[in-house]
C-alpha cells in the first residue's frame, strides 16, 4: 500500500515567498509542525501548527502566528493571554516537514501557565540495551 504524497500547495491562500513555500512539506491539512524554543535558554517551549499564511505572518511580523486545528482559525502568540512569543529566528528542518521557531517568550507558554508545555516527564528506562 502506497502513502500518499503530502500536498504540494498550501490549503489556504497565502503570500509566502514561493521559495519557501516549495521546501515545505504540508500535511493533509496543509501543516507543518511548529516546535518553539526560548532564545538565551534553548528550552523548548511548545509545539503548534503552521500553515503558509501562519508561517508568512510569522517571517514578516516578528510575531508567532499559529494555526488552530480545533478553531480553524490563526492565532498570534499572546493575543489574549499576554503571554507573547516575539521571533528571533525560524530555521526549516532538512525534510521540509517542520519549522523551528526561537522566541524572546514574555510569561509562560504553555496554555496551563506552565513556562514550557514539557513539564510532564515519563520514565525511562536507563542503561544499555540487552
Amino acid at each position: 500500500m502506497s502513502v500518499p504524497e503530502p500536498p504540494t500547495q498550501a490549503v489556504r491562500p497565502s503570500v509566502l515567498d514561493p521559495a519557501i513555500a516549495a521546501r515545505l512539506r504540508r500535511d493533509e491539512a496543509g501543516l507543518v509542525a511548529a516546535i518553539v524554543r526560548e532564545h538565551g535558554t534553548g528550552d523548548v517551549l511548545m509545539m503548534a501548527w503552521m500553515d503558509d499564511e501562519a508561517l508568512h505572518r510569522t517571517l514578516t511580523t516578528g510575531r508567532a502566528t499559529y494555526w488552530s486545528r480545533s478553531r480553524q482559525e490563526y492565532w498570534v502568540k499572546g493575543q489574549t493571554s499576554g503571554h507573547h512569543q516575539y521571533v528571533k529566528g525560524v530555521s526549516l528542518d532538512c525534510d521540509g516537514d517542520a519549522v523551528l521557531v526561537t522566541v524572546e517568550q514574555v510569561g509562560a507558554a504553555c496554555h496551563t501557565g506552565n513556562h514550557t508545555c514539557f513539564f510532564d516527564e515519563l520514565p525511562v528506562r536507563t542503561g544499555v540495551p540487552t
